[in-house]
């Protein structure tokens, strides 16, 4: 299952490590959720689920686990091999 991540939250900050809460849509069943950035990171790397966002023109950028040398894991799009900033361009909640 890949989940489309739709919006998200951000405390203390403007940067990905800020993000706290993300909203999604599961576009196989039309089911919507949230979770907090822990929450996603334990699915995304224990239970192999899969995330991304999706722009006007519906491209793709897959959202991956950061591991930064201190503080927590955080989340952040890949498209084309490199990291971007898709998840910042959402929708703020």
């Amino acid at each position: 299952m890949a989940i489309q991540i739709t919006a998200v939250r951000l405390s203390g900050g403007t940067l990905h490590e800020h993000i706290t809460h993300l909203w999604w849509t599961d576009p196989a069943d039309g089911k919507t959720g949230d979770n907090t950035r822990a929450q996603i990171v334990t699915w995304i790397e224990d239970k192999k689920g899969q995330a991304y966002t999706s722009d006007a023109g519906g491209h793709r950028a897959e959202v991956v686990v950061v591991t930064p040398p201190r503080g927590e894991k955080y989340l952040q799009t890949r498209a084309d091999g490199r990291l971007t900033n898709n998840l910042l361009a959402l929708p703020r909640r």
